[in-house]
């Protein structure tokens, strides 16, 4: 299978990974543990594995993008 991302929703992907999804997890543990706010831990530990799994899907369309060059 040779899956390849367009560029554009590779960007926003990657963005998305490496940037939004690790703060929203930072932000939710932050202010949940300062808050007493429900399921601290099973959001945070959510939205990280949301973020793996997008990394995983970056890091796949990037090996097969090298290969077809």
């Amino acid at each position: 299978m040779n899956f390849k991302l367009p560029d554009n929703l590779y960007n926003i992907l990657k963005w998305v990974c490496l940037i939004v999804l690790p703060a929203c997890a930072l932000l939710y543990g932050t202010l949940g543990t300062i808050w007493n706010w429900p399921y601290v831990d099973e959001i945070g530990k959510t939205i990280n594995a949301i973020a793996l799994f997008v990394g995983t899907i970056i890091g796949i369309s990037t090996i097969n993008y090298n290969k077809s060059k």
